[in-house]
């Protein structure tokens, strides 16, 4: 046995690789996730916004009733999952350091989107930036991570250093839409103004009423971006 091979055996047995849906232990054998716990998660599909992404009942609808009314500044997005089928997971991949859990997610977005976000031809992979001082607290930017992992499973570049968040903005759950939107006013600022791209995916972990993509979207706009998408791991139904 190499000496990698047993660098490798005892840190999974000092820490065990955790399921993404149940968190239980996964064995080398069984891989990322657990046969059963694929039968749980339900993916967003095929009948979506073509604005968005969420899913639609209605398959002769073109979009959703938010993007009927609401000016997005990005082209369009694309997430994975309904986010009530994962968002157990989403939650302890944000909060409870299950970074892990991106080598799933990063698999699954190639395995259902990967001919899609080749047809985009993107330049880069753009994580949503986090407050500095609030990544530092939790010790990491599940956006970033989760946009490395998609980066690697794409082959596409991932830059994290061309925008930021310079503003600690209030929780996007507590507020309303309008609230979302005057709340991220000034929030982000590009780092670095003479970078060339002609398009971009942006990344994040979930997607609700797309109010942080475009104030990110805006300032990629500014510098002559002409083409921005999105993806989320996950997304919320249309009610």
């Amino acid at each position: 046995m190499q000496t990698g091979e047993i660098g490798e055996m005892l840190v999974s047995l000092l820490y065990p690789r955790r399921c993404p849906v149940c968190d239980g232990i996964v064995t080398g054998k069984e891989g990322l996730i657990h046969d059963s716990c694929t039968k749980k998660i339900r993916f967003a599909g095929k009948t979506t916004c073509m604005k968005c992404g969420k899913p639609l009942e209605n398959s002769e609808e073109e979009y959703c009733s938010d993007c009927k009314r609401t000016k997005h500044a990005f082209d369009r997005g694309f997430s994975v999952f309904r986010y009530r089928s994962i968002s157990g997971s989403v939650y302890r991949f944000k909060y409870s350091g299950r970074r892990e859990y991106a080598d799933y997610y990063g698999k699954i977005t190639r395995e259902t989107l990967g001919s899609t976000i080749k047809a985009l031809g993107a330049d880069a992979i753009v994580p949503i930036p986090m407050y500095e001082p609030k990544r530092r607290q939790r010790g990491y930017n599940q956006a970033e991570i989760l946009a490395k992992a998609i980066g690697k499973e794409c082959n596409i570049p991932v830059r994290n250093d061309v925008i930021k968040r310079v503003k600690n903005t209030v929780p996007m759950k507590y507020l309303d839409s309008r609230s979302r939107r005057s709340n991220l006013k000034n929030a982000f600022n590009m780092s670095q103004n003479d970078v060339k791209f002609k398009c971009i995916i942006l990344v994040d972990d979930i997607y609700t009423t797309g109010s942080t993509f475009d104030a990110v979207a805006r300032q990629f706009r500014r510098i002559g971006v002409e083409r921005i998408y999105f993806i989320t791991l996950a997304i919320g139904q249309v009610v």
